[in-house]
C-alpha cells in the first residue's frame, strides 16, 4: 500500500490522477488486437472531484483516453428514478463522464430504481456478473466515509461481500443530507459493489481530503484489518494506492514513514 500525503487539495487530486493514469492498461496493438475495453471503477462524493477534473485535463493533453473505456458505479441509491438529481447515474454522467471523456452509453450504474426486494437482488447478481464479464475493474477510484465505510459497504459489512442491497448507516444518510433537501429525504437502502468486489479491482486509488476524514484514515491504514471499518480492507490489496491531504492524515501513526517512502519512489 503506498500512501501519498499533498500539501493542498490540488497536490491531493494531481497525485491521485497520476495514480489512475499509471495503473491504466494499455494494450499493445489497435482494435482487434485489443484484448478488452478497460475498465474504470467510479465513486462519487466530493473527494474525488478534484481527482476527476485532474484527469479531464490528463485527457486535454493526451496524456489518457478513457473514450473506449467501461465505467462502473461503485453502487446507487435505491428508489431513486435515473433522472434524479441525486441519483449516482445523473451525477456520474454530470461529474464524470463530460468531465474524462467517458461516452455515457459506456456507463454502467446498477438499476435500483424500483423493484421488490427480491427484484433487486437478481440486479445486484447481475451486475456482479456485468463486472466479471467484462474482464474486472483495472482502477478502482474510491472515497472513504466518516465511519469507514467503502463504496456504501457500512460497518459489519463481510469483507467477502459481492453486491447486493445494503441499508445506510443514521451516519451515512446524515453526511449526505447535504444534496438532499434534509436527512429524511436520503433514501435508506442502496445497492452497491461488496468488499470483495471492490477487492478484485487491479489497482485501488482512494483520494481522502479533510479533518472530517482523518479518523476514518486511520483507523483503515493502520487498524485491525476488520469489517468493523471497511475501508482496511486496503491493507489486504496488492497494489492500493492513498492519497490524502496533511489534514486526513493528522491521525497517522506512521506519517513520517509514508513521507519517507514516498520520496524514495520519487514522489514526494
Amino acid at each position: 500500500m503506498q500512501v501519498l500525503i499533498a500539501a493542498s487539495a490540488a497536490e491531493t487530486a494531481g497525485l491521485a490522477a497520476a495514480a489512475v493514469i499509471s495503473g491504466w492498461p494499455r494494450w499493445p496493438g489497435d482494435g482487434p488486437a485489443m484484448k478488452r475495453a478497460p475498465v474504470l471503477g467510479l465513486a462519487t462524493g466530493s473527494s474525488p472531484l478534484g481527482l476527476y477534473a485532474a484527469l479531464g485535463r490528463a485527457v486535454a493533453r493526451s496524456d489518457v483516453d478513457f473514450s473506449t473505456a467501461l465505467g462502473f458505479a461503485l453502487d446507487e441509491y435505491v428508489g431513486l428514478p435515473a433522472n434524479h438529481p441525486q441519483s449516482y447515474r445523473n451525477v456520474l454522467e454530470r461529474e464524470v463522464c463530460r468531465v474524462i471523456g467517458l461516452p455515457v452509453e459506456r456507463l454502467h450504474v446498477p438499476d435500483a430504481s424500483t423493484g421488490s426486494a427480491a427484484d433487486l437482488r437478481l440486479r445486484a447478481a447481475a451486475y456482479e456478473q456485468q463486472i466479471s464479464d467484462a474482464g474486472g475493474i483495472d482502477v478502482q477510484i474510491l472515497g472513504i466515509g466518516a465511519n469507514g465505510h467503502l463504496g456504501f459497504n457500512e460497518p459489519g459489512s463481510a469483507l467477502a461481500s459481492r453486491t447486493r442491497v445494503k441499508r445506510l448507516a443514521a451516519r451515512t444518510r446524515e453526511d449526505n443530507a447535504r444534496f438532499f433537501p434534509g436527512a429524511a429525504s436520503v433514501p435508506t437502502h442502496c445497492l452497491t459493489q461488496g468488499l470483495g468486489t471492490i477487492a478484485r479491482a487491479h489497482r485501488l486509488v482512494l483520494v481522502a481530503n479533510g479533518p472530517g476524514k482523518a479518523a476514518a484514515v486511520a483507523a483503515a491504514l493502520e487498524g485491525p484489518l476488520s469489517g468493523s471499518c471497511p475501508a482496511s480492507i486496503l491493507q489486504w490489496h496488492p497494489d492500493a494506492v492513498v492519497v490524502l491531504d496533511a489534514a486526513a492524515a493528522a491521525g497517522l501513526r506512521n506519517r513520517a514513514y509514508y513521507d519517507d517512502a514516498a520520496a524514495g519512489l520519487g514522489m514526494s
